[in-house]
């Protein structure tokens, strides 16, 4: 039973393993996909409140931040042609921007985004490796615990 158990933790080891690994090698692949996918999010915006579009609007709200790159990036939406920059975008939260750009966050979202991403893999990646190292300890402790049954038996 205890191999049993360490056969699992082996494979939810490896698991993680590559998971890193992979997380590591495609982190590119990933902020191109952030970026396509945040650009698509806002050409669909609108404010009726489907999930993308709250998304962006919690982006933007929090990170007080507008468009991707910068503000600039709402001229060319529906939304924009429509109903100028929507609220989130403002600097003040009490703002009706319409299309004065002087009410609107200058700065774009994905850079703000991926900072905060890159600044918090340290910590992602100590607790990994602490959970790694307890893992692995147990690991070790359910194979000499399983040795130490068969000696005895």
């Amino acid at each position: 039973m205890l191999k049993l158990y360490a056969m699992f933790l082996t494979l939810i080891f490896l698991v993680e393993l590559v998971a890193a690994i992979v997380g590591f090698v495609f982190r590119h692949e990933i902020k191109n996909s952030f970026k396509n996918n945040y650009e698509k999010a806002l050409k669909q915006y609108n404010s009726t409140g489907d999930y993308r579009s709250h998304a962006v609007d919690k982006i933007q709200s929090t990170l007080h931040c507008c468009g991707v790159t910068d503000y600039r990036d709402w001229t060319d939406t529906n939304y924009y042609s429509e109903k100028g920059f929507p609220k989130s975008c403002c600097k003040r939260e009490d703002c009706t921007p319409l299309r004065d750009a002087d009410k609107v966050n200058n700065e774009g979202c994905f850079i703000k985004v991926m900072t905060i991403i890159e600044s918090e893999m340290g910590v992602v990646a100590g607790i990994s490796f602490g959970v790694a190292c307890f893992q692995d300890i147990f690991r070790e402790v359910a194979f000499s615990q399983n040795s130490q049954l068969l000696v005895t038996v």
